[in-house]
């Protein structure tokens, strides 16, 4: 007798699968099957038919099930039983690879997971079904972590947003202490107080209060004291020249003699662990105000010669630095004569021995060619007299 002809993929899909329009035909097949085994055994054909039916496990998302299916592949397997998988979904084994009779398939849908983990958000996906299993997945240790859901808790498919601290060691030095601890905390200020450590007024820590504490981090806490000062400080006179064509060049005459003035400043005054800062300047008073400085100088051309110092007042000078007396001395012994010389200036001016032994003629010519030479400035006090 001819082999009986394997069925061909489509219609074994057919034959495994089970629709209301075929409840009738069951019956039918029921019937039908041992016939068909009969008449299959006599003519030979018996093994290649009940090769095509095979026992499968399937477990779908924790849910298993035997089923008898006629597919050849785990891809062919799924189809039939309407199990649709996305890219991050997980079957074992591969979609594509054979089974055969006893063969288990398992399917692991994909779950979306907002994971913030140690103050870093990451989108990522896991085909586990409990938070205790995600993380075991992800690889974080959970040991001594802070998590925002229990261990058990399920993950729904539509996903779950998640809150990982895991323990870390942070030092603080405060006080002239080291003080480190294991902590899970989500910011460096919760970590002080589970260090037993309290800011007070403007103490502060050497990283923001508010930021991520790291694993393996120093803090410094910084004890801060703000105080203000308050300084007078002096503000400078200004100076006004003018020009005044009936002085020589050269000479300067003080109309009025300035004044310094007074500025009240307020400075805060910040001391951080015992260790004062620069001041910074937050306030100004003007106590006094200055007064400036007020200067005529000089443009007249200065004489080339002593005989053109004839017309100034030299009776005048003589008055006010030797009261008009030739043989005058200072106290000091060092100046003498009408006009107060030194040895030094006396002689390279061509006068000999001491001036207050010369006439006072002889005196009064010397001063004029020291005049021509320096204008008034040799006599800084009296030298004005000399155009008063």
């Amino acid at each position: 007798m001819p082999r009986q002809v394997p069925a061909r993929p489509a219609a074994r899909r057919a034959a495994g699968r089970r629709t209301p329009d075929a409840d009738a035909g069951n019956l039918a097949l029921k019937r039908l099957v041992p016939r068909a085994l009969v008449v299959a055994f006599l003519a030979g054909g018996t093994t290649a038919f009940v090769a095509q039916d095979k026992a499968v496990r399937l477990d779908v998302d924790g849910a298993p099930r035997t089923l008898h299916t006629f597919a050849d592949d785990v891809t062919e397997l799924l189809a039939d039983e309407g199990v649709t998988v996305g890219a991050h979904d997980r079957v074992s084994p591969a979609p594509g690879t054979g089974i055969g009779h006893g063969d288990e398939v398992v399917v692991r849908y994909g779950r979306p997971v907002t994971l913030t983990l140690d103050g870093v958000r990451h989108q990522v996906w896991t085909t586990a079904d409990t938070v205790a299993g995600a993380l075991r997945e992800f690889g974080v240790r959970a040991e001594g972590a802070h998590l925002s859901a229990a261990r058990s808790t399920r993950i729904a498919r539509t996903g779950l947003a998640l809150t990982v601290r895991t323990e870390r060691t942070v030092t603080f030095m405060a006080d002239g202490q080291e003080r480190t601890l294991r902590t899970n905390a989500a910011t460096v200020r919760e970590a002080l107080a589970q260090a037993g450590i309290t800011l007070e007024g403007q103490d502060t820590t050497s990283v923001a209060p508010g930021s991520f504490p790291r694993d393996g981090q120093t803090v410094s806490v910084l004890r801060i004291t703000d105080t203000h000062e308050v300084r007078e400080e002096t503000v400078p006179y200004a100076v006004e020249r003018s020009e005044d064509p009936a002085l020589f060049r050269g000479v300067e005459r003080v109309e009025r003699a300035g004044r310094n003035g007074v500025r009240r400043v307020t400075y805060a005054v910040r001391t951080v662990n015992g260790v004062r800062l620069t001041p910074r300047r937050t306030a100004e008073e003007l106590v006094h105000r200055p007064v400036s400085r007020v200067v005529r100088t000089g443009t007249r051309q200065r004489p080339a010669s002593p005989g053109g110092a004839d017309g100034l007042n030299w009776s005048a000078l003589a008055a006010c630095e030797s009261g008009g007396r030739p043989t005058a001395v200072d106290p000091s012994g060092t100046y003498g004569g009408l006009y107060q010389f030194d040895a030094q200036t006396w002689h390279s001016l061509g006068g000999s021995g001491r001036p207050q032994n010369a006439p006072a003629a002889e005196q009064t010519h010397r001063a004029k060619k020291l005049y021509v030479q320096r204008g008034a400035s040799p006599w800084p006090l009296c030298g004005r007299r000399l155009t008063g």
